[in-house]
């Protein structure tokens, strides 16, 4: 075999498993991962992270864990997007410690973690009920000068009126009005229920307004 015929293998492969990856086929993306393993081919980042990405889709959190084990050990550098995938891996299974592991990783990683890294780490820790956390890495996010956004305060909202700390969900709703964040359905919920367990039934009428307003304007 040539370097030349090597070199369109491992892009073919590449190819392949981003094409089965973006398609929501990620069983048919880790078939082609094994294959190309199996072949021998050179493993690129792009190999892993398209592989890793899949293992997010169909919520296989070890098979990420396992690759993007073998992706350092094959000295190849995680990009952000291969640890944002492994993030939400393990946040879709419950694993938010190994989550939070990961983006100890990508708080080191040359790539400057984003809202979406950010994000993954505070639902991680939001479907584990860790409320403490996700205002710990919410804070955190400031201090980086990322942008917190919708999907950030509903995951830190839902995560304090489930934890019994409505009076902190209801401080995050005007830290969301002030920073001008548009609410979803998850972050009127989570303010709503808040009002109800602190008896401001006014405030929850409101919300409930505003909520059935922004939904008529969209």
């Amino acid at each position: 075999i040539t370097q030349l015929d090597l070199e369109v293998d491992t892009v073919s492969f590449n190819a392949t498993i981003s094409a089965c990856e973006k398609g929501g086929e990620w069983e048919s993306a880790l078939q082609v991962f094994s294959a190309a393993v199996q072949s021998k081919v050179a493993l690129h980042t792009i190999t892993f992270s398209a592989a890793i990405i899949a293992c997010e889709q169909g919520n296989k959190w070890e098979k990420a864990i396992h690759l993007l084990t073998a992706m350092r050990q094959s000295e190849l550098e995680p990009n952000t997007a291969t640890l944002n995938a492994a993030i939400g891996a393990c946040g879709q299974s419950g694993g938010w410690e190994t989550a939070l592991q990961i983006f100890g990783m990508a708080l080191l990683s040359s790539e400057e973690p984003d809202a979406i890294t950010f994000n993954a780490a505070i639902s991680a820790c939001e479907k584990g009920g860790e409320w403490e956390k996700t205002l710990q890495l919410s804070s955190a996010m400031m201090d980086c000068r990322v942008e917190l956004d919708t999907i950030t305060f509903s995951a830190v909202m839902s995560a304090c009126e489930k934890g019994g700390v409505w009076e902190k969900a209801l401080q995050l709703v005007d830290v969301m009005a002030c920073s001008k964040v548009e609410a979803n359905t998850i972050s009127s919920s989570a303010a709503i229920s808040a009002c109800e367990k602190s008896g401001e039934w006014e405030r929850a009428l409101q919300l409930l307004c505003d909520a059935v307003q922004s939904s008529v304007e969209s």
